[in-house]
């Protein structure tokens, strides 16, 4: 028998992982939040933006929310989850990965699936803004993978009370061959041009500077021209730009299913066998988990879908499911 409050039951009108994923993004009206913005500097001299919203009290819990690839803290998974936690009375501070803020980043170095040392100084960051409060994370997708990486090399030093992450690319290998197949292709043109136009923000950026140091080094790795998959993208721009040897030595060093049995914090995996991003056989086996590490698989949901209820009103089982794990006693 499923845990209470583990029933996910699709929503009739949104059959198939596509249709599942593409509500989220395209059809749902983004909850409406006030928040506020914290600009964190890096120890390079970079910068992350933080988007805070829920209660001021610094003993309430504080749970970091890790977006996934293109997004940002405006995502609408994002948005959904920070207003249900601020109803339970918990604070939440939602990342902007590297120049996915609303302006480019300072340095040619981007983020990735593999950026666990940015994640690591977002979480002391947080620890000593907060030293009282209970902190826990949640990643979606690439902000999953992330998350994993982290919690793997960390072991029973991370400082996290819990943790969630929904819909990850446990192996980046094959979710780039995943996402080259069928209909797939349509996300993987979006995410491609997405892409490209990061890269071409910082060079614009850094064109108007006078920075000729940091547009030389984009420049150096190729053109932006003819990249349709990510075997592409990640072989020419995002491997050689964050010291790997190429696209494979950046799959295999990235990939959160490498770190999953070293995790030594309670753990929830959330992931949909219909994900049109993940195939089946890239989710971990169980015997790959660590013991505190729970795998909850759906047979639908897609990729950060999860949508149940009715048209008219339509609910997000990963909104619902997400808090009552975190507060579990």
């Amino acid at each position: 028998m499923p845990a209470p409050g583990t029933t996910f039951t699709p929503a009739w009108w949104l059959p198939g992982g596509h249709l599942q994923t593409l509500w989220n993004p395209f059809c749902r009206r983004a909850p409406s939040l006030q928040r506020r913005r914290e600009r964190l500097w890096l120890a390079d001299g970079d910068f992350i933006d933080l988007d805070w919203h829920g209660p001021h009290e610094l003993t309430a819990p504080l749970v970091l929310v890790l977006h996934g690839l293109t997004g940002s803290s405006r995502s609408h998974y994002v948005l959904g989850l920070q207003r249900q936690l601020a109803e339970r009375g918990w604070t939440s501070a939602a990342i902007n990965w590297r120049g996915c803020s609303g302006e480019p980043n300072l340095l040619p170095r981007a983020y990735h699936s593999g950026a666990s040392d940015d994640l690591a100084e977002v979480i002391a960051h947080l620890q000593a803004a907060r030293p009282l409060a209970p902190l826990y994370a949640v990643g979606y997708s690439l902000g999953g993978n992330v998350l994993l990486k982290y919690l793997g090399e960390t072991g029973t030093a991370a400082p996290l009370q819990r943790a969630v992450a929904v819909s990850v690319p446990y192996r980046l290998d094959q979710c780039a061959d995943r996402i080259g197949l069928g209909f797939s292709r349509v996300y993987q043109a979006h995410f491609m041009r997405e892409m490209v136009g990061y890269v071409k923000d910082k060079q614009q950026l850094f064109a108007r500077q006078g920075n000729t140091e940091h547009l030389s080094a984009l420049e150096r790795l190729g053109s932006l021209q003819g990249m349709r998959t990510f075997w592409d993208f990640d072989g020419r721009f995002t491997a050689p730009l964050h010291g790997y040897a190429d696209a494979n030595d950046y799959y295999r060093r990235a990939s959160s299913r490498y770190f999953l049995p070293d995790i030594r914090i309670p753990t929830l995996l959330i992931q949909a066998e219909d994900d049109p991003f993940v195939f089946r056989h890239s989710v971990p086996d169980s015997d790959e988990l660590s013991a505190c590490t729970t795998l909850e698989l759906h047979h639908s949901g897609g990729h950060v879908g999860f949508v149940e209820g009715s048209l008219i009103k339509p609910q997000y089982y990963l909104e619902r499911r997400i808090p009552q794990w975190l507060t579990e006693p």
